[in-house]
């Protein structure tokens, strides 16, 4: 089974008549921006929760570009059990934001650690790569070491700097260290 896709306009029209919009972005996320409104519910947490608060009232889920909504489309589905209609939002809350519907923005709150990844491996690998031209090429390594991690991470699914990254002050302090 799986969930028809709605423009944000069609979903800010169910939205109007009463259904519920369910955000399944992480924490960090959800905490810097979201929908006013939308209900939290993490993919990471989805098997475990229930969704009772649906009661037979439409259900629009969405993500941050469509894609985690559309790879999880069928157990989204079988969160609502055919109680009632159930829909992703086609590009999820970048499309949402695009079509000029408003978001609540919380700047205090620090990006999410998956782009704190980036930005920090990202970092690292052009600085190494530099270092390894202009320095020493020993320092090479530093790139090389960040490829590595990247693609273990890739394989097993678990990211060391993720992990660190979510334990530091600034991440810790502001959703009280939910990673």
């Amino acid at each position: 089974m799986s969930l028809a896709k709605i423009s944000p306009a069609e979903a800010k029209r169910l939205l109007s008549q009463g259904a519920i919009l369910v955000d399944i972005r992480e924490a960090d996320e959800h905490a810097r921006e979201k929908v006013t409104g939308a209900h939290h519910l993490p993919l990471s947490k989805l098997d475990e929760a229930d969704l009772a608060l649906h009661e037979g009232r439409p259900v629009v889920f969405h993500c941050r570009s469509g894609a985690r909504t559309a790879a999880h489309a069928a157990r989204l589905a079988g969160k609502v059990g055919g109680a009632c209609d159930a829909f992703i939002i086609d590009g999820g809350l970048d499309a949402w934001k695009k079509a000029g519907l408003p978001v609540a923005t919380d700047r205090r709150q620090p990006i999410e650690v998956q782009r704190q990844v980036q930005i920090g491996a990202g970092g690292l690998a052009f600085l190494g790569t530099m270092l390894g031209l202009f320095v020493s090429p020993w320092l090479f390594a530093v790139p090389a070491f960040v490829g590595a991690g990247l693609f273990m991470a890739g394989v097993t699914g678990y990211c060391g700097m993720a992990r660190l990254l979510a334990q530091a002050p600034w991440n810790r302090v502001a959703h009280g260290g939910a990673q």
